[in-house]
């Protein structure tokens, strides 16, 4: 439906069935940080922990997704600055992290990297779906989406580097797809913030939209 002055409406969250399914995904990121983190350490790959840390990242900003919901479009943008700005931080991290062990190159387990990188998508695949639906809403909502599909292109990638990794018994690919995540990461941030941004500076922004 088109809204006011030819804009077009955009889903902020406020539906209770939107809430339900964001309370399915953070319980789905939180427990799968948990398993990839123990495993990443456990087979030594970098695109492993990787993947842990944005499926916390995940689980932490949908929270406070939930907790903007019908505020303000202001506060609800600048909740999706922040995330975006997190996302960014997460990016460089991986980077610069995956540069250092460029120097400490060793084999990560490969069996473990492509068993927990199929358990990942699976997880991710459930919360895409789950959140289908809402991928064109405002910064907040579509930032959730964003960070749900991009941890399920992560988990094919991490799957690939396993393959390789494999194939080649060097830790090579795994640098690689850790690196690759990482520019996702930074490319995603940046749709987010720019975003945010245009939201922040709309003259309606500090109006609330509806009761919580």
């Amino acid at each position: 439906m088109a809204g006011c002055c030819g804009h077009e409406a955009r889903f902020d969250g406020l539906s209770s069935a939107y809430k339900r399914r964001l309370w399915m995904v953070i319980a789905i990121n939180a427990a799968m940080f948990a398993v990839e983190m123990i495993a990443g350490q456990t087979a030594q790959s970098q695109a492993l922990k990787a993947d842990a840390l944005d499926f916390l990242g995940d689980a932490l900003t949908y929270g406070l997704s939930l907790a903007v919901i019908g505020a303000t479009l202001l506060v609800r943008a600048t909740a999706a600055l922040l995330k975006g700005l997190s996302l960014m931080a997460m990016g460089l991290w991986v980077l610069g992290s995956t540069v250092y062990r460029l120097f400490y190159l060793g084999v990560p387990e490969a069996g473990i990297m492509g068993a927990i990188g199929v358990l990942a998508l699976g997880a991710n695949v459930a919360s895409v779906l789950l959140l289908m639906g809402y991928k064109d809403g405002d910064a907040n909502v579509r930032s959730v989406w964003l960070c749900s599909r991009n941890d399920a292109i992560g988990n094919v990638a991490v799957m690939l580097a396993a393959l390789a990794v494999w194939g080649t018994d060097t830790g090579l690919p795994d640098l690689i797809v850790a690196g690759l995540m990482a520019a996702l990461f930074v490319n995603s941030s940046q749709q987010i913030i720019r975003q945010a941004l245009q939201e922040r500076r709309q003259p309606d922004a500090s109006l609330r939209t509806s009761p919580r």
